[in-house]
């Protein structure tokens, strides 16, 4: 009988009181981040389908309390499931934004270094891109600068924007730093 007890002890993984409130809390972050996804969000993420009505009526809830118990009866549900497929798409989606904002700083710099540098900014952008209208871009810039003389709204320095995010969509930008 000692010998069953030993066997058995070893095949039970001890796991602490505040490990298991970490695991717990995990999961909970887990499902509000579900909740707080768009609809387009939620329909690319491997759910079963009881969760993600669970998810549904969650988000109409109104009431703080039944919107907490609501939460509540997410995250037991996704305890009993695997949620790593879960965590990866959402961090999928996380990651994209987050190359997304990347990119829009990464042309926000380039504009205001054209605006700043004018036509010595403009030949170092031309010497990596060979591709790109020089003259159409050189224009924008002047008129960028005209405008922001005269205190007009900022119309050719937003089509530089979008003019460089265009360059960026096909081919990243180059560093600026």
């Amino acid at each position: 009988m000692n010998g069953r007890k030993e066997k058995l002890s070893r095949e039970i993984k001890f796991i602490s009181k505040s490990q298991r409130k970490r695991d717990a809390q995990l999961v909970k972050s887990l499902a509000i981040e579900l909740i707080r996804l768009s609809s387009s969000q939620l329909a690319k993420v491997p759910l079963e389908a009881s969760v993600r009505e669970a998810v549904q009526e969650a988000r109409q809830i109104r009431s703080h309390i039944a919107g907490k118990r609501q939460l509540q009866f997410i995250a037991k549900q996704l305890r009993r499931i695997d949620a790593t497929p879960i965590r990866e798409t959402i961090d999928s989606f996380q990651n994209q934004a987050r190359q997304l904002r990347v990119r829009q700083h990464r042309v926000e710099n380039w504009r205001e270094f054209l605006l700043e540098s004018g036509d010595a900014a403009l030949g170092k952008l031309l010497q990596q891109r060979h591709e790109a209208d020089g003259q159409a871009i050189r224009q924008l810039i002047r008129n960028a600068q005209r405008e922001a003389s005269r205190g007009k709204p900022p119309a050719s320095s937003r089509a530089l924007f979008r003019l460089l995010r265009d360059m960026d969509e096909n081919e990243p930008l180059p560093s600026l730093f």
